[in-house]
Parts: C-alpha cells; structure tokens; sequence
C-alpha cells in the first residue's frame, strides 16, 4: 500500500493569506500546506480521498495519473471544491462516470455544487460525471477492504476511512477533521501499521482536534506509527515535531507512505 499526502493543511492553507509569521514565511517547505487530501494506492487500486481547492496542482506535482474512484469525507469548501477537476480521471476512465462516495451530507453538497455534473457520463469529453453513493460500513474490493466510521465534526459528521490491502494485510487509518475519536472508530483502528489524525493546532478548537486531543487518541489506538495532519500556521513543523512523543509526526505535503 502506498500512501500519497497531496495537503495536510486547514481550510485557509499555509502560508496564510496577509500573514508574515514565523511559520508563513518559513523557508521549510513542509511549512507550505495545501488543504488537506490523500490519495491512496491498494494493491494497484487508486483511491482519491477529498479534493480541496488546489487538487489539480497537487496531483500534477505529486504525478497522480489515474483515480479508480473518489471518497469526500464531508461537504466542506476545503475537501469539495476541486472536484470538478476530477474531470480529466473521466477521460482517462473512457468517458465514464466517476463513482463518488459519502455521507448524506456529502452528497447533498456534492449535489448543489455540481449539478450539472450528475450524470451516467460526461456530456462531452473533457467535462466531469459523478455516480454518487453512499459510503457503506465496509466496502469489500478484490484488492482489499475499506471500512468507514462517522466522527463528529461541529454540526456534521465526517467519514473516518480504515484501508486493509489484502496482499500485504497492511491496514492504514484516515481519521481528518473531527473533534474526537469515539469509542467505536478507536475500535475500528485497532492494529492499524499507520494512523492519520486530525491535529489542527496547539489551542483548542470547537470542531477540530487540539494536537495535545490528537496526542491522546494516537495513544489509546496505540499504532507504531501516527501522523497530524489539517494543521494551521500556528504550529512550524521541527519545532513541533521535536515536542511530540514517539511514534507521532507531523505529516507535510507531498510525503509518501509505503506500508
């Protein structure tokens, strides 16, 4: 399993718009976030997971040629808006429809935004087609399995993701912006290779984890190895990684995972 991160940062990206702090205008380049995506490689199956605003970009810097199909964790601006430019993977697809899945919220979203997008396939080539679907507990694929949890988020729940390639029987745990992990989805990542959490910044925050909230739920999932991602400009990436405990890093943009 391979394991691309195209963003790890919040919804006003790094550097921050009219802002010359420390962290924006650092020449360490895993100070420079996107917003927050993965893409995901499972036995040779390509699966995007949420496209903000810079997607094309990244998929064309980090070399993403192919989407087999599309996860959106929730319909907030930052993990929605790049969407259209899932355009060119239906082309590569044949013209076809590129399936997307969600929560009911997601797709309500992913409705009002691209409705001229919801179709069987594109109206010409090169436009975008959407088959949208509900993301299911436990979605069996010949090249593994992806089991879905649903973690608060303010007013909303998001889709936490768990990835078992079969081959290998890694298993890889996506957990972004959410307020805590419940019982049930720490169940879920149990004996996960790697962990992904929401650590958004070192204050509190009503809808994201705090990195110190993140710290803890690493801890009771207890995987070797756990990344922080959706961060802001208020964390610079050595000095806080130097702070957190072993077995938990900061992810950076353009960081690749091979389980």
């Amino acid at each position: 399993m391979e394991v691309i991160f195209l963003g790890t940062g919040t919804s006003q990206g790094v550097p921050m718009i009219a802002c010359d702090c420390a962290v924006c205008t650092s020449t360490d380049p895993r100070n420079k976030r996107t917003r927050a995506s993965i893409h995901v490689v499972m036995d040779g199956l390509h699966i995007q997971v949420d496209a903000p605003s810079e997607f094309r970009l990244r998929c064309v810097a980090e070399k993403v040629n192919w989407i087999d199909f599309f996860i959106l964790t929730h319909g907030h601006a930052d993990h929605i808006t790049g969407m259209d430019d899932l355009r060119r993977f239906c082309d590569l697809l044949g013209g076809e429809a590129l399936k997307v899945y969600s929560t009911d919220e997601g797709i309500s979203r992913v409705l009002s935004i691209y409705p001229y997008a919801i179709l069987d396939r594109p109206v010409v080539k090169g436009y975008a087609a959407f088959k949208l679907t509900e993301m299911p507990e436990r979605l069996e694929l010949e090249q593994g399995t992806i089991e879905s949890t649903l973690l608060p988020h303010g007013g909303i729940n998001t889709l936490g993701l768990v990835f078992t390639e079969r081959s290998s029987g890694k298993k890889f745990t996506y957990y972004t912006d959410c307020k805590r992990v419940p019982r049930d989805a720490v169940a879920l990542a149990l004996d996960s290779d790697v962990v992904v959490l929401d650590g958004l910044r070192p204050q509190p925050h009503p809808s994201h984890m705090s990195i110190s909230e993140a710290v803890a739920a690493a801890q009771e999932i207890g995987a070797p190895l756990t990344y922080l991602t959706h961060l802001t400009h208020l964390s610079d990436h050595a000095e806080t990684e130097a702070e957190l405990p072993e077995g938990v890093r900061i992810a950076y943009d353009g960081l690749r995972l091979k389980l």
